[in-house]
C-alpha cells in the first residue's frame, strides 16, 4: 500500500478536514479517559503550526442518524482546547450553514469541532450526498481515526473519494506498525492468540495459520482445541461443538507449516475468584470439577523460548482470566518478557485489542512494546486479512 505523505503537502490557509476517534468514555459529561484525544495531538500540533484550518469529525455513541443531546461532542471542546493550548470553536452541526459559518471563521491555525457526525442517518449509509457535504467544508482530508477505518462511512470511506487525502500522523505509525508485524514482517514470526471464544476468532486464526512461523494459543479458546485432541478439560469454558472447526485449523497449520503451540499444562481452580486455592496440573490429570483458568509453568517457559526464537511477534488476547489473580501470572511473564526483547531490540513487539491492552497495563509494560493499537475492532479485521474501507480509501 502506498499513501501520501501529510509532511509534503501545501497546508498554509487551506480547510483541512480531520477525521478523528473521539468517541471517548465520559460520565455525566466528564470525560473519564482522555487517551483517544492525546493520540490526535501530533497531526493537530502538526497541522496548526503549517497554518492550516482544522476541521474535526468525529462520532461519539450511537445516535443511529438521530441528534440526540446526550450523544453531542460539545463537552470534549473544554478538554481538547486544554490540551491543545489553544481555543477549538464548537459547531451545532456538521454540514449546511451552522457549519460552514463556523468553518469560514477560522484563522490559518485555528481549529473547529463539527457536531457529531452520527446525528445524520447519511453517515453509516455512506450516503454520496452526504459525504459531499461534509467534503465541501475542507480542501484536504485527513484520516487520523485508524479505530474507525474498518467502517465504510461517509467520513471515514466516502470523504477520502472526493478531496486529496492524506493519513495522519498517528494512522500512519499504526499503518507502518502493522506492516511490519504482518505485511513484511523480520522472520521467524510469533503470534499469540488468546481470549474466552474460538467462535469469535475463526477468522482470525484460518489467517494466521498460513502467516506465521508460530501461533501460541491460549486463554478460554484453548480449551476447544484440548477437547478437540481428546484431552479431559473438566468444567473448563469449550466451544464443544466447534471440534471439527478446530482440528480443520490444526490441519491448516500443518499445511502452511505453521508450529502451533498448545497448552501442555494448565492452572486451575473449582471456581474464579480472586486468591482462590490453584492448582498446576499436566493434561492427564485434570479432574471433572476443575476449572482450567490459566496457562502453567510448562506452557509460559516453552512461549518464552518461542519468543526468544523470534523476530517478531504480534499478539491479541490474554493466555488466561488475567483479572483475577493468580490467573494471571501466565499473561504477565508473557508480557514482560516479550517487553523485555522489544526494548532491548531483539523483537518487533506489536499487540492489539481491548483485553490486549488492559492485560499489558496491568503487567506495567505496555510503552516497552514496539506499537501497541487501541484501535479495537479495526485492529482485528487488519489481523483477519480483511480490507479496511478507510485505508484502502486513502491509497495512491
Amino acid at each position: 500500500m502506498t499513501f501520501r505523505n501529510l509532511e509534503t503537502a501545501d497546508l498554509a490557509g487551506k480547510r483541512v478536514l480531520v477525521r478523528v476517534d473521539f468517541n471517548v468514555p465520559m460520565d455525566g459529561g466528564k470525560i473519564t479517559d482522555d487517551t483517544r484525544l492525546r493520540s490526535a495531538l501530533p497531526t493537530l500540533h502538526y497541522l496548526s503550526t503549517q497554518g492550516a484550518k482544522i476541521v474535526l469529525l468525529a462520532h461519539f455513541d450511537r445516535p443511529k442518524g438521530q441528534r440526540v443531546p446526550s450523544m453531542s461532542l460539545r463537552p470534549v471542546v473544554e478538554p481538547l482546547s486544554a490540551l491543545l493550548e489553544q481555543p477549538v470553536t464548537f459547531a451545532d452541526d456538521c454540514v449546511g450553514p451552522q457549519a460552514a459559518k463556523v468553518v469560514d471563521g477560522l484563522e490559518n491555525g485555528g481549529v473547529a469541532l463539527l457536531e457529531n457526525v452520527r446525528f445524520h442517518p447519511g453517515e453509516e449509509a455512506n450516503d454520496p450526498a452526504f459525504a459531499a457535504q461534509l467534503a465541501a467544508l475542507g480542501d484536504l482530508y485527513v484520516d487520523d481515526a485508524f479505530s474507525a477505518a474498518h467502517r465504510a462511512h461517509a467520513s471515514t470511506e466516502g470523504v477520502a473519494r472526493l478531496l486529496p487525502a492524506y493519513p495522519g500522523l498517528a494512522m500512519q505509525r499504526e499503518l507502518d506498525a502493522l506492516d511490519a508485524a504482518l505485511g513484511k514482517p523480520q522472520k521467524p514470526v510469533l503470534g499469540i492468540v488468546g481470549g474466552a471464544k474460538v467462535s469469535s476468532k475463526l477468522d482470525l486464526l484460518n489467517n494466521l495459520v498460513t502467516k506465521l512461523d508460530r501461533l501460541a494459543i491460549g486463554g478460554g479458546m484453548a480449551n476447544t482445541f484440548l477437547h478437540a485432541q481428546g484431552h479431559d478439560i473438566g468444567g473448563s469454558l469449550c466451544e464443544k461443538d466447534l471440534a471439527d472447526t478446530a482440528c480443520e485449523i490444526m490441519a491448516k497449520a500443518k499445511a502452511s507449516g505453521c508450529e502451533l503451540l498448545l497448552p501442555v499444562d494448565v492452572v486451575v481452580a473449582k471456581t474464579v475468584a480472586p486468591g482462590v486455592d490453584a492448582d498446576t496440573r499436566d493434561l492427564s490429570q485434570v479432574q471433572p470439577d476443575d476449572l482450567i483458568l490459566d496457562a502453567g509453568p510448562k506452557t509460559v517457559a516453552r512461549l518464552l523460548a518461542a519468543m526468544d526464537a523470534s523476530k517478531t511477534l504480534i499478539w491479541n488476547g490474554p493466555l488466561g482470566v488475567f483479572e483475577v489473580p493468580p490467573f494471571d501470572e501466565a499473561t504477565v511473564a508473557a508480557a514482560k518478557h516479550a517487553a523485555s526483547l522489544a526494548k532491548s531490540g531483539k523483537l518487533i513487539a506489536v499487540a492489539g485489542g481491548g483485553d490486549t491492552v488492559s492485560a499489558l497495563n496491568h503487567a506495567g509494560v505496555a510503552a516497552d512494546f514496539t506499537f501497541v493499537s487501541t484501535a479495537g475492532g479495526a485492529f482485528l479485521e487488519w489481523m483477519e486479512g480483511k480490507t479496511l474501507p478507510g485505508v484502502a480509501a486513502l491509497e495512491t
